[in-house]
């Protein structure tokens, strides 16, 4: 499901537990509203109030370090990316086909990841599953150097390239994980649903206090669809842009 659509179905659960609590509190008898039974009750609320507080800051710390592990691997492998194509331009001409590869892959995993960009790379016809590092590196090697200048450029441009694709599979690693469980969320839920459930059991059913009331179930609920769009760094609402990598690919081959 989309984080939109589990985030709607959270603030139904939440917002519920307050409609039931105002449903069930004139059925109650009066010794269950009693001052020290409302003292114990906001105790009880309080402590779990903290708890969901905490589990909160917990996952959207947890998915906001996804999110810039994920861009901030990606800034530094455009930063590579230029560099690697610097280095072999040095080499001389013999880099063509490489640096070609190169970027053909670019444009390969815009495509992939940012299917919707409108821009003029979207006319090159490319294989969507090419992996431009990889045949870069294969045409790097085939390369034989003439002297100690294009030995070392060819040593240069294989160090990053490895560097490259070692940043690319841990971030292949990291993309379609989540970084923490769904029976957290689930908890967590369930956890707001008996704090509003004891906002509606202590307080009068007038249009302000449940206007009031849905507005912060909504707060709730949409902390829970940030969590759930920043654990999702290339889709929804709030992704990685392809501005860096798009200005890298303009600078390629030049």
């Amino acid at each position: 499901m989309s984080p939109i659509v589990i985030s709607l179905i959270a603030l139904a659960i939440i917002f519920g537990g307050t409609l039931f609590g105002t449903f069930l509190r004139p059925l109650l008898h009066e010794q269950h509203l009693s001052g020290d039974s409302k003292d114990v009750m906001k105790l009880g609320t309080g402590m779990i109030a903290t708890m969901a507080a905490l589990v909160l800051s917990l996952l959207i710390g947890s998915a906001k370090g996804t999110f810039d592990t994920i861009n901030n691997g990606l800034r530094q492998n455009n930063a590579k990316l230029l560099l690697l194509d610097h280095t072999m331009a040095q080499y001389g001409s013999e880099t063509r086909e490489a640096r070609d590869s190169l970027r053909r892959g670019v444009i390969s995993t815009v495509q992939r990841i940012w299917p919707a960009e409108k821009t003029t790379m979207a006319v090159d016809k490319v294989d969507p599953a090419e992996s431009g590092i990889e045949d870069c590196q294969a045409k790097l090697r085939q390369l034989s150097p003439r002297n100690d200048d294009q030995r070392r450029l060819q040593s240069q441009a294989l160090q990053i390239s490895d560097e490259m694709d070692q940043t690319r599979l841990f971030l292949i690693q990291q993309v379609g994980e989540r970084s923490f469980p769904m029976p957290l969320l689930a908890l967590l839920v369930s956890w707001l649903t008996i704090i509003f459930f004891n906002f509606g059991l202590f307080t009068s059913r007038n249009t302000t206090v449940m206007a009031v009331l849905f507005v912060c179930a909504l707060v709730a609920a949409s902390s829970l669809f940030l969590i759930l769009e920043l654990d999702q760094p290339f889709g929804g609402l709030i992704k990685i842009s392809s501005a860096p990598l798009l200005k890298a690919l303009a600078h390629l081959g030049r």
